[in-house]
């Protein structure tokens, strides 16, 4: 137990001062955002900060700091560490600077902003894989809640009329106005999420000699790779995304950039549900741990065959835990959260096409000229899913994926932004560091991914290689560019304005030695 506090202390200790570091950094002031210069009253609409942050942290979490953080309860004890460094130093900064800097640049998406600062190469790469990414995210929880919904009804309501239903309330909330369903909803059902968390974890505690917390020391082993066959590098950083890093963030930030009323709001609402999401994973993590005791090999198996992070893993824990009141809250939990990730990934879906064509939103028509096409290949991708469950899991392995490419490419995009418009461009280093993290990661990943990507044919320790390697010449690129930005062109621009300003020698070399200084 004393590992979880002490963890749970970090979180909030990060936030306190690492999430105020973060903003300084940035440079939130008092001019307009989107919601106060030109709402519309569909996609643009001033909120209250209490449910701009609820609504935020319902559109991050979905069931993945439930199920990613059950996952992660697999490697062991050390998974506490990667979700509070992860959260504070990596994820949360992501999340605050993807809202942020959409909110300076009128709530457009991390395509649409990638152009700006990357170039267009960048932005229909990111348009084109964000667009798959959330199309992949709506489909795939569509089929969790409907599954679950037919099981609770012992199957007397098939799974297709749940996923009717879902599919129906998908359409509604991507078209409507966000304040009349998102605005009306997400704030009880973010209220849900965190009782149902706090709930697990207060069960836990109270049935400490029946559900011993693991602690990291004595524990501090990869336990995955002991029991089983996947080493906790790089496929922990993959399973236990919400939480800790996500790039999925990035594509839901921008919905709530329009919707903030001031830039001081940004701390609180894009850096603290990222935090509020950490917390519920470290919560589910210990819970796991402490109920299935995977530093047990029969545990670590139990876990495993049940699959790891699921509906049936979540109703057993919360059942156990909690007896009835558990499998209500277990029921409630893990049918809204995945909706409320799935409506707004087709929303912000429809908004980054719409941006990409510069097709207005305003009408109701042409929102569902852009919607209607999408809906149909969700249908589909449902349906397929529903035809063999090993189709459930190829799609969660694609989603885990271009999840944290997508991640490491939001961080890149935000150093990029902070070396070109922040006077002190060794700032940058608060994104660029995660970014590099997260490139090593998710290279790694592609290279050694034994079910889906190349590592069938490489194996795991020339992976790690591969992926270093290359990630080291992405940090050398790193380097270069902040070198160019930091002297050559700093120095082009000074030259220039020594020259309008027709300085006598003395004052040149007065300037050129302060120049050199700063």
């Amino acid at each position: 137990m004393i590992t979880f506090f002490i963890a749970l202390i970090l979180l909030i200790v990060g936030y306190i001062f690492y999430s105020r570091f973060s903003e300084k950094v940035f440079g939130a002031d008092d001019r307009l955002t989107p919601a106060m210069d030109h709402p519309d009253g569909v996609d643009i609409a001033p909120m209250p900060k209490w449910k701009a942050f609820l609504i935020e942290l319902l559109n991050i979490a979905g069931t993945g700091p439930i199920f990613g953080a059950i996952s992660g309860a697999l490697f062991g004890p050390i998974v506490f560490v990667w979700i509070v460094l992860g959260c504070i130093l990596g994820g949360a900064v992501h999340d605050y600077y993807s809202g942020m800097i959409s909110s300076r640049n009128n709530g457009d998406s991390l395509a649409k902003i990638s152009g700006k600062y990357g170039g267009s190469v960048l932005k229909h790469f990111l348009r084109i894989f964000s667009i798959i990414l959330l199309i992949l995210v709506t489909a795939v929880f569509v089929v969790s809640p409907s599954t679950l919904l037919e099981a609770l009804t012992d199957g007397n309501i098939k799974a297709w009329i749940w996923m009717s239903i879902i599919l129906i309330y998908y359409l509604l909330s991507a078209i409507l106005p966000i304040d009349k369903i998102i605005g009306k909803a997400y704030p009880i059902f973010g209220v849900i999420l965190i009782a149902m968390a706090i709930a697990v974890i207060g069960g836990v505690m109270f049935q400490q000699d029946k559900y011993p917390m693991l602690e990291l020391i004595g524990h501090f082993k990869d336990y995955s790779s002991l029991h089983g066959d996947l080493p906790w590098w790089p496929f922990m950083f993959t399973t236990v995304a919400c939480g800790a890093v996500s790039g999925f963030h990035a594509t839901q930030s921008p919905i709530i950039a329009k919707c903030i009323k001031t830039e001081k709001e940004g701390r609180q609402i894009f850096y603290g549900a990222m935090v509020a999401e950490g917390i519920i994973a470290l919560i589910w993590a210990a819970a796991a741990m402490a109920f299935f005791r995977t530093d047990t090999k029969d545990g670590f198996l139990s876990l495993m065959n049940m699959g790891g992070g699921n509906s049936l893993s979540v109703k057993y824990m919360c059942k156990a835990i909690l007896g009835p009141i558990g499998t209500i809250l277990a029921i409630v939990g893990v049918v809204i959260c995945p909706i409320t990730s799935g409506d707004t990934s087709l929303r912000s879906c429809r908004l980054i096409i719409a941006e990409s064509f510069n097709y207005d939103q305003k009408k109701i028509r042409n929102r569902l000229i852009i919607t209607i096409p999408l809906f149909l290949i969700i249908i589909a991708l449902s349906i397929w899913n529903f035809a063999d469950s090993a189709n459930f899991n190829i799609l969660w392995h694609w989603f885990a994926w271009s999840n944290q490419v997508i991640a490491a490419f939001a961080l890149w995009i935000a150093t990029i932004y902070l070396v070109k418009e922040n006077k002190h461009r060794f700032v940058s280093l608060i994104t660029a560091m995660p970014a590099i993290f997260m490139t090593a990661v998710t290279l790694t990943y592609i290279f050694g991914e034994p079910n889906i990507a190349l590592g069938k044919f490489i194996h795991i320790k020339n992976a790690y290689f591969i992926g270093c390697s290359l990630t080291f010449v992405v940090f050398v690129i790193y380097i270069i560019f902040f070198v160019y930005y930091r002297f050559y062109k700093k120095g082009v621009e000074f030259k220039s304005w020594i020259q309008k300003k027709n300085m006598d020698w003395k004052s040149i070399k007065l300037y050129c030695f302060l120049f050199k200084c700063f």
